[in-house]
């Protein structure tokens, strides 16, 4: 009678384990069956822009991803170059144990022509606050500047815990730490203007940045046109009139713009002979934040915003009368005196 109430209880016991195994969705009896999903499934979205949309599947072509324990030191890596990352549903899992990480992720510097690099590479039980990204400083010595590759940004604190016996679900939103800069020069009597002319620079110091993304004082450099020429237009580039005017342009790519910097934009003469613009690039652009984001700060829209462009109209003297700064459907005109 013992014995059969043993056999019994043991049959039991039995089947409640199975039950239970079957009813958790894993299998923790049989080695040859997969173990309980744990860890962690990222989505990774960018709607740090003016659209508050997201536009990570658009344009982020590879992923690094860095995961930190709760001492801050570096566990593991994960990469992604291909092209899942444009499919709106790409999700990344991750095996990790019970814990909490600090996930710091990039865009961009995983691929071929990435235009950044990590002063110190990486490596596991590497520390947090080690990790720094700067441009590469290649680009900044060729006579004529560079298209800069776009780097994103993004940090996430996580917790991991298996009471679920499942992934947990979590989403780090990057932000974009390159921008474009588009300058236009236009005569107000309409007589035609050349870019071999002038010469255009932008300086800034910002081409170091830490593992929160905050740049750090390095040295002062100077960005050069990525591309520059002339271009027919009418007279008013932002309206379709009978005559023709040609315009000059220059476009700069450069990097994360903050606001305790003071980056200047200068264009000369292309004898250096005279300044025909010398400028605090911050405030003409932050002047350009249209009153709908009134209530936006002003770092936030610095960095929502990555693309602009700027007109400056010139008298007979190349002396600059206003400028328009015109960012998405919005067009603000600056005099000369305003800001100075």
């Amino acid at each position: 009678m013992n014995l059969a109430k043993t056999i019994r209880t043991a049959l039991f016991s039995i089947i409640s384990i199975s039950v239970a195994a079957m009813s958790s969705g894993c299998d923790r009896l049989h080695e040859h069956l997969p173990e309980c999903e744990h860890g962690l499934r990222l989505r990774f979205t960018y709607t740090w822009n003016m659209e508050f949309a997201n536009a990570f599947p658009a344009q982020v072509d590879c992923l690094t991803l860095y995961i930190y324990d709760d001492n801050n030191r570096l566990v593991t890596t994960r990469t992604e170059t291909t092209d899942v990352l444009a499919d709106e549903n790409y999700r990344m899992d991750i095996d990790l144990p019970d814990g909490d990480y600090t996930l710091v992720a990039y865009g961009g510097m995983a691929c071929d022509n990435s235009s950044f690099h990590h002063i110190d590479t990486p490596t596991e039980g590497a520390l947090l606050t080690s990790l720094e990204t700067e441009l590469n400083t290649g680009l900044l010595t060729r006579p004529v500047g560079t298209q800069l590759h776009n780097l994103f940004y993004g940090k996430k604190e996580v917790t991991v815990t298996s009471a679920l016996n499942q992934y947990v679900e979590e989403t780090i939103d990057m932000m974009r730490d390159t921008n474009n800069l588009r300058i236009m020069l236009q005569h107000v009597d309409g007589s035609p203007i050349n870019d071999e002319d002038f010469n255009f620079y932008l300086s800034d110091n910002n081409t170091l940045m830490t593992w929160d993304n905050a740049l750090l004082p390095s040295q002062e450099v100077t960005y050069y046109p990525w591309t520059r020429g002339t271009l027919r237009v009418g007279q008013s580039p932002y309206e379709e009139l009978p005559d023709d005017v040609t315009m000059a342009y220059a476009e700069f790519s450069f990097c994360r713009l903050v606001t305790d910097n003071r980056p200047n934009l200068l264009i000369t003469t292309a004898d250096g002979s005279r300044n025909v613009v010398d400028l605090p690039l911050l405030n003409y652009l932050i002047a350009s934040k249209s009153e709908q984001y009134k209530e936006m700060p002003a770092q936030e829209y610095l960095d929502r915003q990555h693309d602009w462009n700027m007109t400056f109209f010139l008298d007979s003297h190349l002396r600059w009368i206003y400028v328009e700064v015109k960012v998405l459907d919005w067009v603000v005109r600056i005099n000369n005196i305003d800001l100075q």
